[in-house]
């Protein structure tokens, strides 16, 4: 990416998110190393991913906010939200697509002129871009399935859920989740810089060392391939937050507590029951 566009698009992002406190100072901080990483990508396609994701992350959180806060409670008794994300979530959410541009970078330098349709620069992009696409279909899944006017279910046994409840899905919940998988498909077979060939007649035998380029129908292809994997990631997601994460549920309004505190039990998930 070029320095020219990289330099302001990192202040903008960085600035972003200290004027709107989307992000802890130390948040802040991982952020820009991230968009750092990002933009030393040849392609602009990486750091526009990872635009795409923080903005539609952080959109997704304030919709109907004010709604979504009073359907749990924070651990001091008042109403819940998400406040601003940390450095521990920035990482979650993009240390494994840091890690393949590095690796990537590594192996082909800074000269990569485009993906071709196969080898290990194709797997590495691919995991770029499906790791952008879990991400934001688990967020948009989370932020937007929780307004669903029907109830969650649990993942694991689909017994219904007060809302806000880890691994609890609603149809409405797995819409947006594949919403958000198909936003980064879509950025991503935008900006991709695919190699291109002529492949000719379909079935055409490759002459010897004749590389094959992207063709339309290879493009349409990714783009449900992507789509596919963020909503499965979404789904996984859901199935590890059931099994492996405690949610906590305050006994006099049947809400989800984010945190510690106050008078609580555990939803029964797939292992056990926990009464406090």
């Amino acid at each position: 990416m070029k320095p020219i566009i990289a330099v302001p698009a990192t202040a903008a992002l960085v600035y972003r998110a200290w004027s709107r406190k989307s992000l802890t100072p130390l948040g802040i901080a991982v952020a820009f190393i991230t968009a750092v990483v990002h933009a030393l990508h040849p392609w602009s396609a990486p750091f526009a991913l990872l635009v795409i994701f923080f903005i539609g992350g952080t959109t997704a959180t304030k919709v109907k906010h004010d709604i979504k806060a009073n359907l749990t409670l924070s651990s001091t008794g008042s109403t819940g939200g998400e406040g601003a994300r940390t450095h521990v979530q920035v990482l979650a959410n993009s240390v494994v697509a840091s890690i393949l541009i590095a690796i990537q970078l590594s192996l082909t330098g800074f000269d990569l002129k485009c993906l071709p349709v196969g080898g290990t620069t194709l797997v590495l992009t691919a995991g770029i871009v499906a790791q952008y696409a879990a991400v934001a279909a688990d967020t948009f899944s989370s932020e937007l399935g929780i307004l669903s006017k029907t109830k969650p279910r649990l993942i694991t046994n689909f017994k219904t859920v007060p809302p806000g409840t880890n691994g609890g899905v609603t149809t409405a919940g797995l819409l947006a989740g594949a919403l958000g998988a198909f936003t980064i498909a879509i950025t991503s077979v935008l900006l991709v810089p695919f190699c291109t060939g002529n492949p000719g007649p379909v079935g055409r035998v490759l002459m010897s060392g004749e590389k094959r380029g992207w063709v339309f129908t290879d493009k349409i292809i990714w783009v449900i391939a992507v789509t596919l994997w963020g909503a499965l990631g979404s789904v996984l997601d859901s199935l590890l937050g059931a099994t492996l994460q405690a949610s906590v549920v305050d006994k006099r309004t049947g809400k989800v507590v984010e945190g510690i505190g106050g008078t609580k039990v555990r939803i029964p998930d797939l292992f056990s029951y926990f009464e406090s």
